[in-house]
């Protein structure tokens, strides 16, 4: 089964959920399709030649469009981006630690009390909020109900129907009770 990985702009910003064909960790780039080129046109009186020019060009740079995040996004960010600065930061974390482990891995051969170097722990803050403190509020102004807040009311109020609801069931119960001993005596 398929996990659902955030796909992000150049910038980091959540673009959306996308399904891959399997399972992604850490963060891979996505590049632009290139278009294929079309064949020039030859008039209808020239001779084609049998051999073709095959001349090597030079490989065009593929444009970066945005990434493929495997890691989860975290519920109540309001424009979620994730901190691709942070990420690099912690990739050479990562080669230095690759680096350094395999001169202690060769070195044990010659003086095996060295300790082992540790491995950077990945930061559990690399999806940050995208909007400032003020574009939050300017979205969650008092008196507008935010999509949690909405669903908090929704839910106290049919826990209140379900309540009244439940009282009047017990109070219809009991008359019913009442009712059948009265006929019973």
């Amino acid at each position: 089964m398929n996990k659902a990985i955030p796909k992000v702009d150049l910038k980091g910003f959540y673009i959306e959920d996308v399904e891959p064909d399997d399972s992604l960790t850490g963060v891979v780039p996505i590049y632009a399709q290139p278009e294929p080129e079309k064949a020039p046109e030859l008039p209808e009186d020239e001779e084609i030649e049998d051999e073709l020019d095959v001349s090597e060009e030079p490989e065009q740079p593929r444009e970066l469009i945005g990434y493929l995040v495997g890691i989860p996004l975290p519920a109540g960010l309001y424009h979620p981006r994730f901190d691709l600065v942070a990420w690099n930061a912690y990739q050479v974390q990562l080669d230095e630690y690759q680096a350094a482990y395999n001169e202690w891995y060769f070195s044990q051969e010659v003086e095996p009390v060295k300790e082992a170097p540790i491995p950077p722990l990945q930061p559990d803050n690399l999806w940050v909020e995208g909007l400032t403190q003020e574009e939050i509020a300017e979205r969650t102004k008092p008196g507008e109900l935010s999509e949690i807040e909405m669903l908090k009311k929704e839910n106290m109020l049919l826990k209140a129907q379900n309540n009244a609801i439940t009282e009047r069931a017990d109070f219809i119960e009991d008359i019913i009770a009442e009712m059948a001993m009265q006929i019973y005596q």
